[in-house]
């Protein structure tokens, strides 16, 4: 158990940012494994720059590194193109 007010200012906060980061990854898989699931070019064109969005948004955040973001965009781009 913490013993200073600030320490358990901070497990509280560090709870919230964890759930918050939590989340967001979550949607982000989510978003990432519906558009590799998709067929129709139309609609993963439409779904590509949202997808992307949300990646760029969690390496911005420090939630996932810089270069896995790169890769992930660089695959799914080359997934899009080849439907």
């Amino acid at each position: 158990m913490a013993n200073h007010k600030s320490a358990l200012k901070r497990i509280r906060s560090n709870d919230r940012k964890r759930l918050r980061n939590r989340f967001q990854h979550k949607t982000t898989r989510n978003a990432i494994r519906k558009l590799r699931g998709l067929t129709d070019k139309k609609e993963a064109e439409t779904l590509f720059p949202q997808v992307v969005s949300l990646v760029d948004k969690l390496a911005k955040r420090n939630i996932i590194h810089a270069n896995k973001a790169a890769n992930l965009k660089s695959k799914l781009a080359k997934h899009v193109s080849a439907l």
